[in-house]
């Protein structure tokens, strides 16, 4: 394995449970705009993953998603608007 300077980020809930995340400092150089945070560039692709994964579970799934998962699309979506300042469909060119 070539040999780069890592940083380990937390991310913890509200009950105390949590998860550790090493990332490659080249990576997060890479991904870096401006003056952000190793853990805001994380939390933006946390957030555009999930954003995806949702999207993927409503508009491109075989079969029903059922409710819960449509008002989590509902959820995920303001949330990514509230982020990011623009929708996910602005953000990415895709739109249903």
């Amino acid at each position: 394995m070539a040999e780069q300077d890592t940083a380990t980020l937390t991310i913890q809930t509200e009950d105390g449970t949590s998860d550790e995340l090493e990332v490659p400092t080249g990576l997060l150089n890479m991904l870096r705009e401006g003056d952000e945070s190793d853990p805001q560039i994380v939390g933006d692709i946390a957030m555009i993953g999930m954003a995806q994964r949702i999207h993927g579970a409503i508009h491109h799934a075989q079969g029903d998603p059922g409710p819960e998962v449509e008002a989590a699309e509902d959820v995920t979506m303001d949330l990514f608007e509230e982020r990011f300042g623009q929708t996910f469909a602005d953000m990415t060119g895709h739109d249903h």
